[in-house]
Protein backbone atom coordinates (compact mmCIF):
# COMPACT_ATOMS: atom_id res chain seq x y z
CA UNK A 1 0.00 0.00 0.00
CA UNK A 2 2.57 2.36 0.74
CA UNK A 3 5.14 1.43 -2.66
CA UNK A 4 2.18 2.98 -4.98
CA UNK A 5 1.47 5.83 -2.87
CA UNK A 6 5.62 6.65 -2.71
CA UNK A 7 6.10 5.89 -6.74
CA UNK A 8 3.36 8.72 -7.66
CA UNK A 9 5.27 11.56 -5.45
CA UNK A 10 8.93 11.07 -7.06
CA UNK A 11 7.25 10.82 -10.13
CA UNK A 12 5.06 14.31 -9.72
CA UNK A 13 8.47 15.81 -8.30
CA UNK A 14 10.36 14.70 -11.27
CA UNK A 15 8.27 15.94 -13.67
CA UNK A 16 8.46 19.56 -11.73
CA UNK A 17 12.12 19.40 -12.17
CA UNK A 18 12.31 18.91 -15.62
CA UNK A 19 10.05 21.49 -16.25
CA UNK A 20 11.88 24.14 -14.22
CA UNK A 21 15.03 22.68 -15.89
CA UNK A 22 13.55 22.95 -19.50
CA UNK A 23 12.34 26.08 -19.81
CA UNK A 24 15.60 28.33 -19.12
CA UNK A 25 16.78 25.65 -21.80
CA UNK A 26 13.91 26.45 -24.52
CA UNK A 27 14.41 30.28 -23.53
CA UNK A 28 18.09 30.24 -24.68
CA UNK A 29 17.97 27.77 -27.79
CA UNK A 30 15.11 30.57 -29.16
CA UNK A 31 17.25 33.84 -28.04
CA UNK A 32 20.11 32.07 -29.58
CA UNK A 33 18.19 31.16 -32.70
CA UNK A 34 16.74 34.93 -32.85
CA UNK A 35 20.14 36.38 -32.69
CA UNK A 36 22.27 34.00 -34.48
CA UNK A 37 22.20 36.37 -37.95
CA UNK A 38 23.16 39.02 -36.15
CA UNK A 39 26.33 37.25 -34.55
CA UNK A 40 27.08 36.18 -38.19
CA UNK A 41 27.32 39.61 -39.46
CA UNK A 42 29.49 40.47 -36.92
CA UNK A 43 31.57 38.05 -37.53
CA UNK A 44 31.73 38.52 -41.07
CA UNK A 45 32.71 42.60 -40.23
CA UNK A 46 34.97 41.69 -38.03
CA UNK A 47 37.10 39.26 -40.32
CA UNK A 48 37.39 42.32 -43.19
CA UNK A 49 34.19 40.78 -45.32
CA UNK A 50 32.46 44.25 -46.34
CA UNK A 51 30.76 42.74 -49.87
CA UNK A 52 28.46 46.10 -50.55
CA UNK A 53 29.60 49.23 -51.58
CA UNK A 54 29.33 51.99 -49.29
CA UNK A 55 26.79 54.79 -49.99
CA UNK A 56 26.35 58.60 -48.98
CA UNK A 57 24.86 59.42 -45.97
CA UNK A 58 24.48 61.70 -43.33
CA UNK A 59 26.15 61.54 -39.61
CA UNK A 60 25.03 62.66 -36.32
CA UNK A 61 25.75 66.16 -36.93
CA UNK A 62 23.98 66.26 -40.66
CA UNK A 63 27.27 66.06 -42.64
CA UNK A 64 26.78 63.97 -45.85
CA UNK A 65 29.44 61.26 -45.62
CA UNK A 66 30.30 58.00 -47.38
CA UNK A 67 28.76 55.16 -45.07
CA UNK A 68 28.77 51.39 -45.43
CA UNK A 69 25.67 49.39 -45.03
CA UNK A 70 23.62 48.52 -42.15
CA UNK A 71 23.01 45.39 -40.14
CA UNK A 72 19.71 44.76 -41.88
CA UNK A 73 21.30 45.33 -45.40
CA UNK A 74 24.08 42.85 -44.66
CA UNK A 75 21.56 40.45 -43.62
CA UNK A 76 19.79 41.02 -46.78
CA UNK A 77 22.90 40.37 -48.73
CA UNK A 78 23.35 36.88 -47.32
CA UNK A 79 19.72 35.98 -47.75
CA UNK A 80 20.15 36.95 -51.36
CA UNK A 81 22.95 34.77 -51.81
CA UNK A 82 22.73 31.73 -49.36
CA UNK A 83 19.03 31.99 -48.68
CA UNK A 84 16.99 32.41 -45.41
CA UNK A 85 18.58 28.79 -44.06
CA UNK A 86 22.08 30.47 -45.10
CA UNK A 87 21.60 32.98 -42.23
CA UNK A 88 21.78 30.05 -40.14
CA UNK A 89 25.13 29.09 -41.12
CA UNK A 90 27.35 27.95 -37.82
CA UNK A 91 24.52 28.14 -36.04
CA UNK A 92 24.25 24.35 -34.76
CA UNK A 93 28.28 24.48 -33.37
CA UNK A 94 27.01 28.04 -31.83
CA UNK A 95 24.13 26.25 -30.11
CA UNK A 96 26.26 23.22 -29.06
CA UNK A 97 28.44 25.70 -27.47
CA UNK A 98 25.75 27.16 -25.61
CA UNK A 99 24.52 24.54 -23.97
CA UNK A 100 27.55 22.57 -23.15
CA UNK A 101 28.71 26.04 -21.77
CA UNK A 102 25.91 26.32 -19.88
CA UNK A 103 26.36 22.66 -18.14
CA UNK A 104 29.83 23.45 -17.42
CA UNK A 105 29.31 26.30 -15.85
CA UNK A 106 27.05 25.42 -13.81
CA UNK A 107 28.24 22.40 -12.49
CA UNK A 108 31.51 24.21 -11.72
CA UNK A 109 29.73 26.83 -9.69
CA UNK A 110 27.57 23.79 -7.81
CA UNK A 111 31.01 22.40 -7.21
CA UNK A 112 32.17 25.53 -5.74
CA UNK A 113 29.27 26.57 -3.94
CA UNK A 114 29.94 26.06 0.18
CA UNK A 115 25.94 23.57 1.45
CA UNK A 116 26.12 25.91 4.85
CA UNK A 117 26.04 28.97 2.95
CA UNK A 118 22.38 29.17 1.39
CA UNK A 119 20.97 32.05 2.20
CA UNK A 120 18.11 33.89 0.28
CA UNK A 121 19.02 36.24 -2.51
CA UNK A 122 18.04 39.23 -0.55
CA UNK A 123 20.30 38.50 2.03
CA UNK A 124 22.89 38.03 -0.77
CA UNK A 125 22.65 41.24 -2.20
CA UNK A 126 22.41 43.26 0.78
CA UNK A 127 26.07 41.92 1.85
CA UNK A 128 27.31 45.15 0.25
CA UNK A 129 31.23 44.40 1.30
CA UNK A 130 34.10 44.36 -1.54
CA UNK A 131 35.61 40.64 0.28
CA UNK A 132 32.07 39.18 -1.01
CA UNK A 133 32.21 40.46 -4.49
CA UNK A 134 35.61 39.37 -4.71
CA UNK A 135 34.69 35.91 -3.22
CA UNK A 136 31.83 35.87 -5.43
CA UNK A 137 33.37 36.84 -8.85
CA UNK A 138 36.14 34.58 -8.36
CA UNK A 139 34.07 31.44 -8.25
CA UNK A 140 32.07 32.93 -11.31
CA UNK A 141 35.41 33.37 -13.03
CA UNK A 142 36.77 29.46 -12.37
CA UNK A 143 33.16 28.74 -13.99
CA UNK A 144 33.64 30.99 -16.52
CA UNK A 145 37.19 29.92 -17.14
CA UNK A 146 36.22 25.61 -17.26
CA UNK A 147 33.17 26.93 -19.63
CA UNK A 148 35.82 28.40 -22.39
CA UNK A 149 38.01 26.37 -22.58
CA UNK A 150 35.43 23.09 -22.84
CA UNK A 151 33.47 25.06 -25.17
CA UNK A 152 36.43 26.76 -27.54
CA UNK A 153 36.42 23.77 -29.77
CA UNK A 154 33.14 24.36 -30.73
CA UNK A 155 33.48 28.03 -31.15
CA UNK A 156 36.68 27.53 -33.89
CA UNK A 157 34.25 25.21 -35.81
CA UNK A 158 31.13 28.54 -35.68
CA UNK A 159 33.45 31.37 -36.41
CA UNK A 160 35.09 29.41 -39.35
CA UNK A 161 31.99 27.76 -40.31
CA UNK A 162 30.63 31.71 -40.91
CA UNK A 163 33.64 33.03 -42.39
CA UNK A 164 32.81 30.27 -45.15
CA UNK A 165 30.71 32.48 -46.62
CA UNK A 166 33.77 34.95 -47.96
CA UNK A 167 35.65 32.27 -50.49
CA UNK A 168 32.51 30.08 -50.63
CA UNK A 169 34.24 27.02 -49.32
CA UNK A 170 32.67 24.03 -47.65
CA UNK A 171 35.63 22.77 -45.40
CA UNK A 172 33.28 23.15 -42.09
CA UNK A 173 29.98 22.65 -43.50
CA UNK A 174 29.65 19.36 -41.00
CA UNK A 175 30.16 19.64 -37.05
CA UNK A 176 32.15 15.95 -37.34
CA UNK A 177 33.44 16.64 -40.28
CA UNK A 178 35.11 20.22 -39.02
CA UNK A 179 36.30 18.06 -36.00
CA UNK A 180 38.27 15.56 -38.43
CA UNK A 181 39.20 18.91 -40.68
CA UNK A 182 41.18 20.71 -37.89
CA UNK A 183 42.60 17.73 -35.96
CA UNK A 184 44.33 16.03 -39.40
CA UNK A 185 45.28 19.55 -40.52
CA UNK A 186 46.38 21.32 -37.04
CA UNK A 187 46.04 18.85 -34.44
CA UNK A 188 44.68 19.26 -31.22
CA UNK A 189 45.95 23.14 -30.70
CA UNK A 190 43.83 23.67 -33.77
CA UNK A 191 40.98 23.27 -31.55
CA UNK A 192 41.77 26.40 -29.38
CA UNK A 193 42.99 28.76 -31.73
CA UNK A 194 42.06 32.03 -30.47
CA UNK A 195 41.38 30.96 -26.70
CA UNK A 196 44.11 33.48 -24.93
CA UNK A 197 42.21 36.62 -26.03
CA UNK A 198 39.08 35.17 -25.75
CA UNK A 199 39.69 33.76 -21.92
CA UNK A 200 41.13 37.69 -21.33
CA UNK A 201 38.45 39.22 -22.64
CA UNK A 202 35.83 37.28 -20.88
CA UNK A 203 36.89 37.24 -17.75
CA UNK A 204 38.20 41.12 -17.57
CA UNK A 205 34.29 41.79 -18.87
CA UNK A 206 32.99 39.72 -16.07
CA UNK A 207 35.43 41.46 -13.00
CA UNK A 208 34.52 44.72 -14.76
CA UNK A 209 30.55 44.33 -14.62
CA UNK A 210 30.71 43.13 -10.58
CA UNK A 211 33.31 45.55 -9.58
CA UNK A 212 30.92 48.27 -11.09
CA UNK A 213 27.40 46.33 -9.86
CA UNK A 214 29.46 46.51 -6.27
CA UNK A 215 29.85 50.39 -6.65
CA UNK A 216 26.13 51.12 -7.83
CA UNK A 217 24.72 48.61 -4.80
CA UNK A 218 27.20 49.81 -1.85
CA UNK A 219 27.36 53.80 -2.75
CA UNK A 220 24.36 54.43 -5.08
CA UNK A 221 21.19 52.24 -4.31
CA UNK A 222 19.41 52.43 -1.25
CA UNK A 223 17.28 49.20 -0.06
CA UNK A 224 14.79 51.98 1.28
CA UNK A 225 13.88 52.80 -2.11
CA UNK A 226 10.40 51.51 -3.80
CA UNK A 227 11.97 50.70 -7.16
CA UNK A 228 15.14 49.28 -5.84
CA UNK A 229 14.82 45.70 -7.93
CA UNK A 230 13.65 47.22 -10.84
CA UNK A 231 17.16 49.48 -10.70
CA UNK A 232 19.01 46.70 -9.61
CA UNK A 233 17.75 45.28 -13.07
CA UNK A 234 18.34 48.27 -15.45
CA UNK A 235 22.14 48.77 -13.56
CA UNK A 236 22.96 45.34 -14.28
CA UNK A 237 21.81 45.60 -17.99
CA UNK A 238 23.96 48.52 -18.55
CA UNK A 239 26.92 47.56 -16.30
CA UNK A 240 27.35 44.12 -19.18
CA UNK A 241 26.81 46.26 -21.99
CA UNK A 242 29.44 48.49 -21.12
CA UNK A 243 31.85 45.94 -20.12
CA UNK A 244 31.74 44.03 -23.22
CA UNK A 245 32.10 47.03 -25.36
CA UNK A 246 35.39 48.07 -23.40
CA UNK A 247 36.30 44.43 -24.09
CA UNK A 248 35.19 44.23 -27.82
CA UNK A 249 38.80 44.47 -28.79
CA UNK A 250 39.60 40.90 -27.26
CA UNK A 251 36.73 39.22 -29.26
CA UNK A 252 38.12 40.95 -32.55
CA UNK A 253 41.14 39.30 -32.00
CA UNK A 254 40.50 36.51 -31.08
CA UNK A 255 37.95 35.77 -33.77
CA UNK A 256 41.21 36.91 -36.45
CA UNK A 257 43.43 34.06 -34.76
CA UNK A 258 40.61 31.95 -34.81
CA UNK A 259 40.47 31.77 -39.19
CA UNK A 260 44.13 32.68 -39.52
CA UNK A 261 45.64 30.55 -42.21
CA UNK A 262 42.73 28.07 -41.26
CA UNK A 263 41.44 28.40 -45.39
Amino acid sequence: MVRPHTYTVIAIDFQGFKMAELTPLLLGVGITAATHPMSYVKVLVQVGHEPLPPRIGRNIFGRQQMQLPGLFTYIKHIKSVDGFFGLYRGFIPRLCSGLAGNLVSSHVQQQLCDPDEEDDERTKIKDKSLNTMMVKTGKQTLARFAAIVATQPFHVITVRSMVQFVGRETKYSTVVGSFREIYNEEGILGFFSGIIPRLLGEIFALWLANALMHIINAYILDEDMSNVNELRSYSTAVTGFFSNMLTYPFSLVSNVMTVNNCG
